[in-house]
This record gives C-alpha cells, structure tokens and sequence, in this order.
C-alpha cells in the first residue's frame, strides 16, 4: 500500500482519489488498457469532463 501511495504523491496524483478509481473500475476495465489505470496516466474524472466540453 504505502508504495501505491508514494508513487501517487510523486506524479501528483491525490492517492485516496485515484486508489478508489483503480478499484472501482478495475473489474471492468480491459486488460489490454492496464495502463490508462497508472498513476502517471490517470486523471481525476472532473479534469476528463472538462476537457470533453
């Protein structure tokens, strides 16, 4: 756990908030697209509704 963490803090990412979203959509999410659910590739779901608009 505290290594999720940490590399969260190092790509300023808000550990609690991006930790929820991995294991929420993990069930779902394909394996071939892993990666989008990195710390370094992921981004807070209001920054993704923002960009949309």
């Amino acid at each position: 756990m505290y290594s999720l963490i940490v590399t969260a803090k190092l790509n300023d990412v808000d550990p609690q908030a991006w930790l929820a979203h991995v294991l929420a959509k993990t069930a779902q999410h394909p394996a071939n697209r892993l990666d989008e659910l990195l710390p370094w590739n992921w981004q807070p779901q209001q920054t993704v509704a923002r960009q949309a608009a």
